[in-house]
């Protein structure tokens, strides 16, 4: 057996690209493919639409109640940057044979420079936004509302009705104002109001806890937001629960559920309902989907030890 060292066959990795007879005939394409991925839960077709990345700087603050070396060394575990932290965002389209419905809208191109192609990814499945019947919010976090309006403030899902959690309306748009809201959440509120406030009566509010549309069932998850809702999906005989941002970053609240970002605005009440939501989801082997897990962003939640761990699916055809 021979024997090849890293630095070897670095090296000579090198020397075979530097070979004229070997260069690339083609430039490269210097752009990602787009990005969607479809499976079946029983009678109900799904897409997961990705709408880009944000990569949000780490500090001290960002867990509440865990250092940050613990956070940097998980996240080297794990082979990420310890700098930043790598937020995807993925939204969910189902289709129940009747109708469309989008789970949260992605960013609007609003946040990140490489965040915001929801809706191309929705052309790309051959999806426009005025097919769309019905979108679904989780909450009023900007990632997740901003889709909903052009840079222009135009509406993006010209013919949806827009159905939100009564509590998180309440809280954003009724009780509070940008001098009671706390300093940390006062750009949401203002961004609330800007998406919210001229939609008339093309908003529903509803209350947690009910069928919100046939086969998706609204559950409160309160203490990322006061209104933070999640959906179970069913259809079948098989299920899928909509984590939102439930457990923000699998490597991180998902394997230590204790933890609190600085994202949760009641962090006991959020680990809380965390907990409960995975170990649900572990018991009944359910399938899951994480606004900001890793593309297609659906898998399996699976315990290790005191804490959970993400089981991402296994890429493949819609049969």
């Amino acid at each position: 057996m021979i024997a090849i060292d890293r630095r070897g066959l670095i090296a000579g990795g090198a020397a075979v690209l530097a070979s004229p007879a070997l260069q690339a005939a083609a430039p490269f394409a210097g752009r990602q493919a787009p990005a969607f991925y479809r499976f079946r839960l029983g009678d109900f077709e799904l897409t997961a639409l990705y709408d880009g990345i944000w990569d949000r700087p780490l500090d001290a603050k960002f867990v509440r109640n865990a250092s940050l070396g613990e956070v940097r060394r998980a996240l080297a575990d794990n082979f990420l940057p310890i700098d930043v932290l790598p937020l995807p965002f993925t939204a969910l389209l189902v289709n129940t044979g009747a109708r469309l419905i989008l789970i949260d809208t992605g960013s609007g191109g609003q946040m990140s420079p490489t965040a915001g192609s929801l809706v191309d990814n929705l052309g790309a499945a051959g999806v426009a936004p005025e097919q769309v019947d019905t979108v679904l919010i989780s909450h009023f976090h900007p990632d997740h509302i901003n889709g909903l309006r052009t840079k222009d403030d135009a509406l993006v899902f010209a013919n949806a009705e827009i159905m939100v959690p009564a509590p998180e309306w309440r809280y954003w748009m009724e009780e509070n104002s940008a001098t009671t809201v706390p300093e940390f959440a006062r750009g949401v509120f203002l961004n609330a109001g800007r998406v919210f406030r001229n939609a008339g009566d093309r908003v529903t509010r509803f209350e947690p806890g009910r069928e919100v549309a046939p086969g998706i069932v609204s559950i409160p998850a309160y203490g990322h937001t006061p209104g933070h809702t999640i959906y179970a999906i069913a259809s079948g005989g098989h299920a899928v629960l909509v984590l939102a941002d439930t457990a923000n970053h699998p490597w991180l609240f998902v394997r230590n559920p204790h933890w609190q970002p600085i994202f949760d605005m009641d962090g006991p009440l959020s680990v809380a309902f965390r907990r409960k939501m995975l170990d649900r989801a572990a018991t009944e082997r359910m399938l899951v989907q994480g606004y900001h897990f890793p593309f297609p962003a659906t898998g399996y939640i699976a315990r290790r030890g005191t804490g959970f761990d993400f089981v991402p699916v296994q890429w493949q055809p819609v049969p």
